[in-house]
């Protein structure tokens, strides 16, 4: 089949950024499909049309950073919805669309196609909009609120089929009243061969600053408002007599220059950030490090989130800190490969730091565990394959 693919932030393994749709990309080409990605770029010198393994890219020049305001957010995915919109009308020669979220704003189009050029679609939800806007209080007028909610069910109802990418997420889809027979849970993915035990590169530790004899805790990935970093900050403060502990950040977002800020004037010279990292880069430094935190805002909606950072922290062997009593608590209990702290409660993340620091044969064991479910279940060769069986299932059935 020849598939148009929608997704605004698609990114490939030599930039910072999730790769999930260029790994299935990557799969529905082996499967014998050929895959066209509309996607954005704010670089100047990103070509406008370009064939990256094998996936043709057509880029639009919008704009997009999680440091935006929320008026500058909207008009970066209704100009994307706009262009991608024109784009699907203008175009005849594809059997199924796969429309891939976040923003919501990405069902339009799919629903232009299917409406005017009888174009199925399979929607991916990879975060559950409008909730989590409306509970972070992004969206607060009652009218768009209600008219959100309207069309999250008018593109789930006339889609072919929806992803979700995880059990959360899939019970606010079967919520909004889709059949559960449409539904499929496909998470984020390891990726094995990207991330991975290894000797310490201490030429790299030396680089960047880091002391070799301590117990490093690492978070990467973005630095937002959903993210919970204060609550990191707070319970850091608490290890501020410290010597023996450093925390690595890498990544971007709104609250980046915030709790930079933070940790200067409570003088927590043990933080240590490095900002957005390609991930070659990113993969050492995630290896230098003893454990990881996946964190998040006390809102229940977040609890249904599928981080990348949470399966690249299994694929590199690593135990994993959480701090949402959802699926992600029940998964690091259930296989032993991390633990759950209180969102509400700083003081509880700093023991379960110290108590690991202490325990290094607990942190070598659940690391193993870790990496056994990344190889065994969460791998990209399983993850791509099943979502790619589900595009030919779909397209045996047009």
């Amino acid at each position: 089949m020849k598939i148009l693919y929608i997704h605004q932030y698609f990114i490939t393994p030599s930039e910072p950024g999730g790769t999930r749709s260029y790994w299935i990309s990557r799969e529905l080409i082996k499967h014998g499909h050929e895959v066209t990605m509309i996607t954005t770029t704010k670089d100047d010198d990103k070509p406008k049309e370009a064939i990256i393994d094998g996936i043709k890219v057509i880029y639009y020049k919008i704009p997009y950073s999680n440091k935006m305001g929320i008026l500058k957010r909207i008009i970066a995915f209704l100009k994307f919805m706009v262009l991608s919109s024109i784009y699907v009308l203008k175009n005849n020669n594809f059997d199924l669309t796969i429309a891939t979220s976040t923003p919501l704003t990405i069902g339009f189009p799919a629903l232009l196609g299917k409406k005017f050029k009888k174009l199925p679609y399979i929607f991916e939800v990879r975060d559950l909009w409008p909730e989590v806007p409306v509970q972070m209080g992004g969206v607060k007028n009652k009218l768009a609120i209600k008219f959100l909610y309207w069309f999250e069910k008018i593109v789930y109802q006339n889609s072919k089929h929806v992803v979700a990418l995880s059990p959360g997420m899939q019970d606010g889809v079967l919520a909004a009243g889709t059949p559960i027979e449409k539904v499929t849970t496909i998470p984020n993915m390891s990726k094995k061969d990207e991330f991975w035990p290894r000797e310490r590169n201490m030429s790299l530790l030396k680089e960047i600053n880091l002391k070799e004899d301590t117990f490093k805790v690492v978070y990467f990935g973005a630095m937002g408002l959903a993210n919970a970093m204060d609550y990191i900050i707070d319970a850091a403060v608490l290890l501020k007599d410290r010597t023996d502990i450093e925390f690595i950040f890498m990544g971007a977002g709104a609250m980046e220059p915030l709790i930079k800020k933070r940790c200067e004037d409570e003088g927590l010279d043990f933080m240590h950030f490095y900002g957005k990292v390609p991930m070659k880069k990113l993969s050492e430094i995630v290896n230098l490090s003893d454990v990881s935190l996946v964190t998040f805002s006390d809102l229940p909606i977040l609890a249904t989130n599928s981080p990348n950072k949470l399966f690249d922290t299994l694929s590199a062997g690593k135990p994993i800190i959480v701090n949402s009593a959802g699926w992600t608590k029940d998964m690091v209990e259930d296989h032993n490969c991390g633990a759950y702290v209180d969102v509400k409660i700083p003081k509880q993340l700093a023991d379960k730091i110290i108590e690991f620091k202490n325990n290094p044969e607990l942190c070598a064991k659940m690391g193993k565990n870790a990496r056994l479910l990344a190889e065994n279940k969460f791998d990209k060769s399983i993850l791509c394959d099943q979502f790619a069986n589900l595009v030919d299932d779909i397209g045996a059935k047009l």
